[in-house]
């Protein structure tokens, strides 16, 4: 049995092995206050990584957790290192930064997986420069790849100062991940979108206010994800000053750096969204996934951080699904579609795809007969990116790129029982239900128009909150959209989305939460610490209507025959 191990981020460390065989996004499931595991559906969730040699196969989800490892790592909470046995971008980036900019050495090593499945196996571990020891084991380990990285002339003037401080800082971090990725080139974007403007922790706003201060300007046209309060508003809605002056001072850093103030996870919405083929840079992992998958654009799931080195340079690795043998589904997922399936279906099915595929492009057939939209779409992939670490996914014959399947590709089926199981495990909370939450991702225009219709006129009896991008804002008022919802009661909020709300604009009595996101519930207990009962829009009008969410199950959901 041969056992390698790669040094991806060199360092020593050593500590007690902290274990799992399923991967883990660290934003929404390590609080970087404490480095606590605060997701409640993974393995180790209590448990502390603070010390510890963490072990998994890789992460998955959120692009904002390098902004969660470089905080952990800043202030002395995080990992003693990090082991993978497959390729990882986000967290490694976090680690990059932090020994880049920081002088923070944080070791990062990728293993074989024999190597892997024996080193877990362990109590402790001792990362040096050149071995893995752990008891009686003993793993040579082989230096950072030294990959010959082909650079322009203009990328070299870059690096080399021609365009200023911060632009050399971002060409180094790029060719440091180009390095790690196994990129021989780097590839022309056309715009970019940032991630990295939530305020995850302090860490994100430590980064973007030293690159501020070294001059740094976007390059390309990018836009920015929701961000972590209501920008105009804060105040009024009572935050605290010790969120909303830090998080307005991180929105306001990237627009001062030439960023457009979108405020939205999903830009896909926004005129300026991309073309087939169009390579670009975007961050936030709902986003990625749609950009690749429905619109057929490329972009890598860059990590926070990455992409304003990017929109700063308009050069990025050429890696991963920028090329058309990575884009290439390695795992056929057939799937059951039950007959009348309504909109909770695609959130679901999207989650359990990502779950039995958590490391490889799936391609899922037997849901064209369902002809999903944009909308369908949208939270299909939205979910998908909360349990699997892949960039796209494709959906036969409705995706379209769907006809890149490798020769190698494998096969599973997502049947009836798995939805059943899956809505079980996303409905945890109790009937009785004190807020309804919507928009995760943010919402398009026609789901505002289909909460306008669905609630009638009819006056909401709980806080019902509904969150969505400024240009469809706009849009939703001049139609008179706006104005039916908010004689209804709901409250419609732009910048910030779902999984960046915080207390009091989360209300704090609530005790349980509706919603029709399965990204939501999958992240909502973990990051308010309530409840989360799942459905259709339909279910979440009448929880808005009657304060109960009933746990009957969907007919559509059932078996055929079964009672």
């Amino acid at each position: 049995m041969t056992m390698t191990a790669s040094s991806i981020l060199p360092g020593i460390a050593d500590g007690p092995i902290l274990f799992s065989d399923e991967p883990l996004s660290f934003w929404g499931g390590v609080d970087p206050a404490t480095g606590r595991i605060i997701d409640v559906h993974h393995p180790l969730q209590g448990r502390s990584i603070a010390g510890r040699v963490l072990i998994m196969p890789s992460t998955r989800g959120s692009c904002t957790g390098s902004g969660v490892l470089l905080d952990l790592v800043l202030s002395g909470r995080g990992p003693a290192a990090l082991v993978f046995s497959e390729p990882e971008d986000v967290v490694t980036l976090g680690a990059l930064i932090a020994a880049e900019m920081f002088g923070k050495a944080l070791p990062v090593l990728r293993l074989s997986p024999s190597a892997f499945d024996v080193l877990s196996g362990q109590a402790s571990a001792r990362i040096g420069l050149d071995r893995i020891t752990a008891g009686d084991l003993s793993i040579a380990v082989q230096p950072p790849g030294t990959a010959s990285l082909v650079l322009t002339g203009q990328d070299r003037a870059i690096l080399d100062g021609g365009n200023g401080t911060a632009a050399a800082q971002a060409m180094r971090i790029i060719c440091a991940m180009a390095a790690q990725q196994g990129a021989r080139c780097l590839v022309d974007v056309t715009q970019a979108h940032i991630d990295g403007c939530i305020y995850a922790s302090p860490a994100n706003l430590t980064f973007a206010e030293r690159m501020v201060e070294m001059g740094a300007r976007v390059t390309v046209p990018t836009t920015m994800n929701a961000i972590s309060v209501d920008r105009e508003n804060w105040r009024r809605q009572g935050v605290p000053p010790s969120l909303g002056n830090p998080a307005q001072r991180l929105a306001d850093a990237y627009v001062r750096m030439g960023c457009r103030p979108t405020f939205t996870c999903s830009p896909y919405l926004l005129d300026s969204a991309p073309g087939r083929g169009e390579a670009i840079a975007w961050a936030e992992s709902n986003a990625v996934i749609h950009a690749n998958s429905v619109l057929g654009a490329r972009t890598a799931k860059h990590p926070d951080f990455l992409d304003l080195c990017i929109a700063i340079t308009g050069r990025a690795p050429l890696s991963g699904v920028y090329l058309d043998e990575n884009r290439k589904a390695r795992r056929i997922i057939d799937v059951d579609l039950p007959p009348d399936a309504d909109d909770a279906f695609w959130p679901l099915v999207g989650y359990l795809a990502g779950k039995v595929s958590p490391d490889r492009i799936p391609l899922l057939r037997g849901l064209a007969p369902a002809q999903p939209g944009t909308d369908e779409l949208k939270a299909l992939c939205a979910a998908f990116g909360t349990t699997s670490g892949a960039a796209m996914l494709h959906v036969e014959a409705v995706t379209p790129e769907a006809e890149l399947i490798a020769d190698d590709a494998d096969h599973c089926r997502i049947t009836h029982a798995d939805l059943e199981d899956g809505w079980r495990l996303l409905n945890d909370g109790p009937e009785d239900v004190d807020l309804v939450a919507l928009g995760s991702p943010h919402a398009s225009l026609n789901e505002c128009r289909a909460l306008a219709r669905g609630l009638a006129g009819d006056r909401v009896v709980i806080p019902t909150i509904l969150t969505t991008g400024r240009d469809t804002l706009a849009l939703a008022r001049a139609e008179g959209v706006l104005a039916m919802l908010e004689a209804s009661g709901v409250t419609v909020l732009p910048d910030l989305c779902w999984c960046s709300i915080s207390e009091p604009v989360f209300p704090v009595q609530t005790h349980a939460v509706m919603t029709n996101s399965g990204k939501y519930a999958h992240y909502g207990p973990g990051l308010s610490g309530r409840a989360v009962r799942f459905g259709n829009l339909a279910q979440c009008v009448r929880a808005a209507l009657t304060g109960k969410a009933p746990g009957i199950m969907p007919d559509w959901m059932r078996k055929p025959g079964r009672p």
